[in-house]
């Protein structure tokens, strides 16, 4: 009986009030988890990345092992495509699947995610698929949280702030960047500012980050030297990078689902074998633009060290972005969030070429907008600008272009809004429910659960007593956190801008309940 009512009422509320400084613990047991996995997982896609390198200069020597190699390639995108089929939870990047279960809306198997996303991301990305490193690393840090919580049979509120902790520790211990590991907790996953989120999740990074230097040592991701800031009276530049961003941002989203939609169609096509094509593609390209495949860190790194003709850099530009599209289309498991990261300094690059061509300006700043284009970019795309400026920021490790990025972010995220371009991460998990055929989209459940919700200056709710608002039939408002206090809330309680709601709802309900007080708590 014990078992089955852990989720009850009694219980949720129970824990709600005496776990805030337990959170931090667990947050480090799970980030140190979370750390020493997504390590591992670097340290595989490193060796696999070296290994199929010095096989496509072999193919250059020896023309024979060609036909051998792509066997090889066609019978990894089986096990691959078989994978996914199975388990459609590892599919793609992770992070939307994440967001799903912490919205209620999806349901995952912990151990199985775990192996079969580890398997599937080495697999892909070492054959040479642009995928990316992070969203695989996100999703296994949640994983990690949430077998943690199954394992010591936590209560459902408790297991989501593991999950997201586990969920930040990865994205910490992916890039080395703790930072945005917590703010990509608080503004993507949660999209609101919660107290509790904030302690678990820097628990989780800081302790992820510690043990991923450990074995990559201190050095940022990417290393620039001799970074200068930027002129304000070149901030005219910046401006029309982020529209330009913006622009782009938006039309990498409505291409990379469009390009699902159009391997979905494919009826010929089973699921398990759609991965063939990004695969034999990679052994072209290995063979003719090397440089393309994997997540992308070598070239950035090239167009930071070595001076490319523009023309050559279009062409990089045009095939990177084709092969992202084809390669995160096909269900691989792996990530956008690197790869869009190399196109975004592609375009930096290209944009300040042609700047030095037409108009002279100083090639010594070229270094600055390869890092902006990655801010701005990336912003358009996720929706993320605090993330970005601050990911960008930490990979880097070097604050002097802080201003200019923040400013390009603010710019992209503008234009990607003004072109009514949902989010990326928002529009795969609505194509995901949307799927009939998913297997792990959740119909029912008991299980109790409190959500915070922040009120937002001139909303709707700001000002009026809490019998005066139309509340969800499932929920019950059980406290109002005013600063350090907690209010226990009366008809006649007025609520104030900076409140936090803690709501009490069922699991199944989730999602819809959380879409309505958000809504009301930040429209006017």
């Amino acid at each position: 009986m014990h078992m089955e009512n852990r989720h009850n009422t009694y219980n949720t509320l129970h824990l709600w009030h005496n776990f805030r400084l337990k959170l931090v613990g667990e947050g480090i047991i799970v980030g140190a988890l979370s750390g020493l996995l997504v390590v591992a997982y670097r340290l595989s896609l490193q060796k696999i990345e070296m290994i199929t390198k010095s096989i496509y200069l072999m193919q250059l020597e020896k023309t024979w092992l060609i036909p051998i190699w792509f066997v090889c390639l066609i019978i990894g995108a089986c096990i691959v495509g078989a994978m996914v089929k199975k388990d459609p939870m590892i599919s793609g990047s992770g992070i939307p699947q994440v967001e799903g279960i912490l919205l209620g809306l999806l349901t995952a198997n912990w151990w199985k995610v775990i192996i079969r996303k580890f398997i599937g991301g080495v697999i892909s990305i070492g054959a040479g698929l642009s995928l990316g490193r992070e969203g695989p690393s996100i999703q296994l840090g949640a994983s990690v949280g949430q077998g943690f919580s199954k394992i010591f049979k936590r209560i459902k509120i408790e297991e989501k702030y593991l999950m997201t902790s586990g969920a930040s520790a990865g994205l910490a211990a992916a890039f080395n960047a703790p930072l945005a590991g917590v703010i990509f907790a608080l503004e993507e996953i949660h999209k609101n500012f919660s107290p509790l989120v904030l302690i678990s999740a820097a628990s989780a990074s800081i302790t992820a980050d510690f043990i991923s230097k450990e074995f990559f040592g201190l050095k940022p991701v990417f290393q620039f030297n001799n970074l200068s800031a930027l002129p304000l009276n070149y901030y005219g530049y910046i401006i029309i990078l982020g529209i330009i961003l913006g622009f782009l941002g938006a039309f990498y989203n409505s291409i990379l689902l469009k390009t699902q939609k159009l391997y979905s169609k494919q009826k010929w096509l089973p699921i398990q074998f759609r991965t063939i094509i990004p695969f034999m593609l990679a052994g072209v390209l290995g063979l003719t633009l090397p440089e393309i495949l994997g997540g992308g860190h070598e070239l950035v790194i090239s167009l930071i060290e070595k001076s490319f003709m523009l023309k050559f850099l279009i062409v990089l530009l045009i095939i990177k972005f084709a092969f992202s599209m084809i390669s995160f289309g096909s269900g691989a498991p792996g990530g956008i969030f690197f790869p869009l990261l190399v196109i975004g300094a592609l375009i930096g690059i290209v944009y300040v070429k042609i700047l030095i061509y037409a108009f002279g300006f100083d090639s010594n700043y070229i270094n600055n907008f390869i890092i902006l284009g990655m801010a701005g970019y990336f912003t358009a795309i996720v929706r993320a600008p605090i993330t970005g400026s601050i990911l960008i920021t930490e990979m880097t490790g070097s604050f002097t272009h802080l201003l200019s990025l923040s400013t390009v972010a603010i710019i992209a995220y503008i234009v990607a809004d003004l072109l009514k371009s949902k989010p990326v991460y928002e529009s795969l998990l609505e194509r995901i429910l949307n799927n009939n055929n998913h297997h792990n989209i959740v119909k029912d459940s008991k299980a109790k659960n409190i959500i915070e919700i922040p009120v937002h200056h001139g909303c709707s709710l700001e000002g009026k007593e809490i019998k005066q608002f139309n509340w969800p039939k499932q929920c019950l408002l059980v406290a109002i956190k005013r600063g350090e206090k907690e209010i226990i809330p009366k008809g006649d309680t007025i609520i104030y801008a900076g409140d936090y709601l803690v709501v009490l709802i069922n699991e199944e309900d989730r999602a819809e309940i959380t879409k309505t007080l958000v809504y009301a708590a930040e429209t006017p």
